[in-house]
């Protein structure tokens, strides 16, 4: 006699046509995956369905079962199941919260109206398949009354860890992010924070998400995957030139994500993501785009964990979700549905969503290189890309090449990118980086939101790298972090001399040129500096010299160190942001959250989450988180720092109610995945694109 088990069934899709969804999603696994015997070898199963209700919950199942004692087995363990979630969650009515001790908020009895119903439905048709985890399983069955109990744990769980109710998503979906680096796993800047925190933020609201990264093996990082396991699954690729290549699959459920990580040994080197001392590794096309087509391969092949109410764990994501492709290291997840799916009828109900986090990085390569990438012949247009004439090496020099991010925009459903103000600068010959012309045919379907903080890790009043901690009500500790900061550091200690800050890369983007250029003159301001970061060898020279001309006033610090940076954001009064673009910028976002008072160049994202100082607003209360200064120029600068240090020195009043200004802001990613999750609604609204 087969196993019989359990499928939840919320979709009515799935419970009407057993057998049509079963030889679907059979088609649809690898071999060999995919198994030979036929459910007509045995008895055929009594489908069954279960409605079980009460005043908490009401929820539907549909049981497949050859026994009639097993029948009644279940239903007797679901009344079980339903009565303990009911004693659990104090039988609360609708529009009532639980009380922390889990009794009822309302002072009624509780009563026990909870039922079963059992109708007898048509008997189906069910193959046996085996789960690429190892166990066997009947498709596309599977045990949703437990699914169900762990789900309704897992919201308890996370409800009692959550001082404030999330509210939850009117539409749940299945979401799949795809990234180069994920936090905490890998991290060489902002993606791998969005990577691992926005999926977070939308699991919270009811979504499932998976998030898929290379598993980087260097010997200095093994630890971290430590926890992620073997799924037991390989799929093998083919591309083209390169031949058929075999991946594996680990995977870790942590904070209700699925974390999957992409291994093959050209992700196990000894350098960074990306490069080593030598620089950039030659083979990061084939690379990335390895991890763009197991990518392709992974929502419809693993049995993974995953919650998202109708869809128990275990049973694969499918066809049907939202792909987010960050950069060009992903770009290609877009080309291949494009290309290789959807013509022959998969994923032709899944939407892409393409995340640009920085335009200048396109992964651009000799057009000599398309063959190695797996796309048929004919779709050599979408990611073909001439240089202009001037950048051309020689007069025989074609400019030819293969740019992955441009194949991304034009085969991707929808654009992202990190703020409002980068997407519209981008449209710009000024910002568009070459691509510009394109990306304004897709205007009407760019869309940009400001990326949030992890409000656990930086916040003030529970932030273990701090000498003190404190919050908006009581901000007494701030002036004791400024004080440690001074002495650690050996400047004066005294709290009427304002402290200034830079923290970032030491490169073009983050303009440290421009604010040792402006050192002098802040000087002369009596200002205190502090500098931290590391990056182009000439500008540390500069840090280390600027402190030797200026002992009394200037602090570098060469290289990075978390606790250090969060010492410079408690304790500085100000933080500079001198940057030459910044798509959204996090450092503004860490000192808001911290009562530090940004100044930056009006650009991208820093425009959009600064407002500008106004004492004349509100009735003279005032208005504004900070300031922001256009051009970009150490004139412009030192003309806002000039109105923020005349505020401090002479309003202080005013520059307290500043500093609670910016610590009163919903800087979380709660507010971010809200507005990402519209943009999901319409990619799925909108036709996939098919070339």
């Amino acid at each position: 006699m087969a196993p019989s088990t359990v499928l939840s069934a919320a979709s009515q899709r799935q419970a009407a046509r057993p057998a049509q969804r079963t030889a679907t999603l059979a088609a649809r696994l690898p071999m060999p995956a995919r198994l030979g015997r036929r459910a007509a070898l045995h008895p055929a199963p009594q489908l069954r369905q279960l409605r079980v209700q009460s005043d908490s919950m009401e929820a539907e199942y549909t049981l497949v079962s050859t026994d009639p004692e097993e029948v009644k087995r279940e239903i007797e363990r679901l009344r079980k199941e339903n009565e303990r979630i009911r004693k659990e969650i104090g039988n609360f009515g609708e529009g009532e919260r639980p009380s922390a001790q889990g009794a009822p908020s309302s002072g009624a009895p509780s009563k026990d109206v909870s039922r079963i119903d059992v109708d007898a439905r048509a008997p189906g048709m069910v193959d046996e398949v085996t789960n690429p985890m190892g166990s066997a399983t009947q498709a596309p069955a599977t045990a949703a009354a437990v699914a169900d109990g762990n789900l309704r744990s897992a919201a308890l769980d996370r409800s009692s860890k959550t001082s404030t109710p999330v509210e939850q998503a009117q539409t749940p979906m299945d979401i799949v992010f795809v990234s180069s680096e994920v936090a905490p796993w890998s991290k060489t800047g902002g993606l791998a924070d969005v990577a691992g925190s926005l999926p977070i933020a939308l699991a919270s609201r009811g979504h499932r998400v998976m998030v898929i990264a290379p598993r980087y093996m260097n010997g200095k990082t093994d630890a971290r995957y430590a926890e992620a396991k073997d799924t037991g699954c390989t799929c093998t690729f083919n591309l083209g030139t390169c031949g058929d290549i075999t991946a594996g699959f680990y995977h870790q459920h942590k904070d209700n994500v699925d974390f999957v990580f992409v291994d093959h040994p050209c992700f196990h080197r000894s350098g960074g993501p990306y490069g080593d001392d030598m620089g950039t590794y030659g083979d990061n096309q084939f690379r990335f785009c390895l991890l763009s087509l197991a990518a392709c391969e992974a929502p419809l092949n693993l049995h993974v964990g995953g919650y998202r109410s109708g869809t128990p764990p275990g049973f694969p994501y499918g066809d049907k979700c939202v792909f987010v492709a960050n950069d060009w290291h992903a770009g290609m997840v877009c080309s291949y549905l494009s290309a290789r799916y959807r013509p022959y009828g998969v994923y032709k109900d899944a939407r892409t969503v393409l995340a640009i986090h920085n335009l200048m990085h396109q992964g651009v390569e000799p057009a000599t290189t398309y063959g190695q990438l797996g796309m048929p012949g004919d779709w050599y247009g979408a990611l073909e890309w001439v240089f202009p004439e001037h950048m051309r090496a020689h007069e025989l020099d074609k400019g030819e090449a293969v740019n992955i991010l441009k194949g991304a925009m034009v085969t991707a459903d929808r654009i992202m990118t990190v703020s409002q103000g980068y997407a519209w600068e981008i449209t710009t010959p000024e910002g568009g980086f070459l691509l510009d012309t394109l990306l304004r045919t897709r205007q009407h379907q760019l869309n940009g939101v400001a990326n949030g903080i992890d409000t656990i890790e930086w916040n003030p009043a529970a932030d273990e790298h701090i000498p003190a901690n404190y919050s908006l009500d009581d901000m007494s500790g701030k002036a004791i972090c400024k004080a440690k900061l001074q002495e650690e550091l050996g400047l004066n200690v005294n709290p009427n001399i304002p402290l200034v800050g830079f923290i970032g890369r030491l490169d073009s983007q983050k303009g440290p040129d421009l604010f040792l250029d402006a050192a002098w003159g802040l000087r002369q301001r009596d200002v205190q500096m502090v500098m931290l970061g590391s990056g182009i060898p000439s500008i540390e020279g500069r840090m280390r010299e600027m402190e030797k001309e200026y002992p009394d006033h200037f602090r570098g610090w060469v290289g990075f160190s978390i606790p250090v940076a969060h010492r410079i954001i408690a304790g500085a009064d100000i933080i500079l942001m001198p940057s030459r673009f910044e798509p959204c910028g996090l450092n503004q976002l860490y000192a808001m959250a911290y009562g530090t008072v940004p100044i930056a160049h009006a650009t991208g994202g820093l425009r959009d989450t600064i407002e500008d100082y106004n004492p004349f607003a509100r009735g003279k209360m005032g208005a504004g988180t900070g300031w922001t200064y256009s051009p970009n120029t150490v004139d412009a600068m030192l003309s806002a720092t000039d109105n923020a240090l005349t505020t401090y020195r002479e309003h202080r009043e005013s520059w307290v109610q500043l500093q609670k200004r910016g610590m009163e802001q919903d800087l979380s990613w709660d507010r971010a995945a809200k507005q990402w999750e519209q943009v999901f609604e319409w990619a799925m609204i909108d036709p996939a694109y098919c070339g």
